[in-house]
């Protein structure tokens, strides 16, 4: 079931924010494969992840305009070629499709990290060419979904991956692993539900984030997944670090 908080929160981003970005990650080669890129951190969510380790981006404000926005993807035109849209959630705001438009007047590339809660969204851009790559991330299945979201919404994150599955974009999915919320016969159900559906391509799974503020208290522990079993003939499974 889902939260009050969350579901107000989700009322709130329906209203025009006039300051959507918590903050700019100006530079980064990690973040979008095969493009020097910059990160808009949006603010808000409307899941609570247990491992969270953005609290200050999920529960924060926003504090950097549209127009301050646009300014910093102008400067940078001649240094980045990519935007990544991350958060947070980002397709929760209204402003996300201007921003969009803006960067792809200036000729970046566009990154979506998402929970896949806004289908809708994503097909929107993807029908306007404002989507060139999505990063899905896969909580977990149904019921360990709820648990680590606190949020009912599976059955969007299921919709989002039908749709980029249909559409030609290419996208990856990840799912964050601390092993007091996902075991080892979790993923490998993860991959199996992904096999059934047709999934082709790589599977990441990035390691929780020890020693930093979170927005539920989790153990500290150093564990470690061999991939190669995990994978499968059509999903290559990699560990990647958050």
């Amino acid at each position: 079931m889902v939260k009050r908080e969350n579901i107000a929160s989700v009322r709130i981003f329906e209203n025009s924010m006039a300051k959507p970005i918590y903050s700019i990650t100006p530079f980064t080669l990690l973040d979008y494969p095969d493009y020097p890129a910059c990160i808009l951190w949006f603010a808000g969510c409307n899941m609570r992840c247990l491992y969270c380790y953005n609290p200050e981006i999920v529960l924060g404000k926003g504090k950097i305009s549209i127009k301050e926005t646009e300014h910093f993807l102008q400067s940078r035109k001649s240094l980045l070629q990519g935007v990544v849209f991350s958060g947070g959630e980002c397709t929760l705001h209204p402003n996300l499709i201007q921003l969009a438009r803006m960067a792809k007047e200036m000729r970046y590339n566009i990154k979506v990290d998402t929970n896949g809660t806004r289908p809708d969204v994503l097909r929107q851009m993807r029908e306007e060419h404002l989507l060139d790559y999505v990063a899905l991330d896969f909580k977990g299945m149904r019921n360990k979904h709820r648990h680590i979201t606190v949020s009912d919404t599976f059955s969007t994150f299921e919709k989002s991956l039908n749709l980029l599955q249909k559409m030609a974009v290419p996208f990856e999915i990840r799912t964050t692993w601390h092993p007091d919320l996902l075991s080892i016969e979790d993923i490998t159900t993860m991959v199996n539900f992904l096999a059934q559906r047709g999934y082709q391509g790589k599977y990441f799974i990035q390691y929780f984030m020890n020693g930093v503020k979170t927005l539920s208290p989790l153990s500290d522990r150093h564990c470690y997944i061999d991939p190669k079993p995990l994978s499968t003939a059509n999903i290559q499974v990699e560990i990647r670090s958050t």
